[in-house]
C-alpha cells in the first residue's frame, strides 16, 4: 500500500509540483490549500507524513502543528519554510514538527527527509520498548521521559535527542553526529540549533536532581553518562 502524504501549501505551483514529483515514487499526495483544509482532511483521513508550510493564510503552520499535537495526532511533519534562521527552526521543532526544511530546496533531499520520517514511523509503531539510565526511563511506545517517578513531558525533538544520547550513553557525540541522527541532515553549521536542544533537555531532566547525567565535552560535543 501506498505512504499517504498531504501538503499544506498555499503555493498552488508548488504543492503541484510536489505532488508529481512524489506520486513517480509511489506516493500518494494529497493537497490543502490552508490549514483549515488540512485539519478537515487530517481528521477524516489517515496521513503517513505531513508536509506543511509555515506561512499559511489563517491560521499558520506553527499554529496548526500545535493544535494537531494538543489533539495527541502523531503523524510526522516536515515544515517547509523559507525562514530558515536558528530561531525559526527553533520555533518550527517546538510547535511539535518532526523535521524543518528551508525554501528553495532541493527534491532529492526533500524526499530523502521524507524516507527517513515514514521509515522512523513505522519502525515506532512496531516497537515497544523503554531505554533507561539511573533513574531516568525514556518510554518509546508514549514518547516521554520519567526521572525518579516524575513524568517529563518531551517535545518531538527534545524526544530524539534524548533517545540518541540514551541510546549512546557513556559515549561523547559530536555535534554533526547528533545533527545527523536527530534532524537526519545537516543543517547550516553556522546554528546553535544542538546547543538549543541540550539547553532544553537539561532543564528537564536535570535541574534540580544532583546526579547531572548531560555532560558537555569541550570542543567536542556532549554525552549522557550514568556515573
Amino acid at each position: 500500500m501506498a505512504n499517504k502524504i498531504l501538503v499544506i501549501e498555499d503555493q498552488s505551483k508548488l504543492a503541484s509540483l510536489i505532488q508529481r514529483g512524489l506520486a513517480v515514487d509511489g506516493y500518494d499526495v494529497s493537497i490543502a490549500p490552508d490549514a483549515e483544509t488540512g485539519l478537515e482532511m487530517v481528521g477524516s483521513e489517515v496521513y503517513d507524513l505531513i508536509l506543511l508550510d509555515l506561512m499559511l493564510p489563517g491560521i499558520s503552520g506553527i499554529e496548526l502543528c500545535q493544535l494537531l499535537r494538543k489533539e495527541n495526532n502523531r503523524t510526522p511533519i516536515l515544515m517547509l519554510t523559507a525562514l530558515g534562521d536558528t530561531h525559526n527552526i527553533v520555533q518550527g521543532l517546538d510547535s511539535g514538527a518532526d523535521d524543518y526544511m528551508v525554501k528553495p530546496f532541493k527534491f532529492e533531499e526533500l524526499k530523502a527527509r521524507i524516507r527517513t520520517l515514514v521509515r522512523r514511523n513505522s519502525v515506532a509503531q512496531g516497537s515497544s520498548s523503554t531505554i533507561q539510565a539511573l533513574d531516568l526511563t525514556l518510554d518509546l511506545d508514549t514518547r516521554t521521559a520519567t526521572r525518579s517517578g516524575k513524568e517529563i513531558i518531551l517535545t518531538a525533538t527534545e524526544y530524539r535527542l534524548l533517545k540518541f544520547l540514551l541510546t549512546n550513553k557513556n559515549k561523547v557525540l559530536t555535534r554533526i553526529e547528533i545533527l545527523e541522527h536527530v534532524w537526519d541532515i545537516n543543517f547550516n553549521m553556522g546554528t546553535n540549533v544542538v546547543d538549543v536542544y541540550v539547553n532544553y533537555l537539561r532543564r528537564k531532566i536535570d535541574k534540580g536532581y544532583g546526579n547531572k547525567l548531560i555532560h558537555t565535552m569541550i570542543g567536542v560535543g556532549y554525552v549522557l553518562k550514568e556515573t
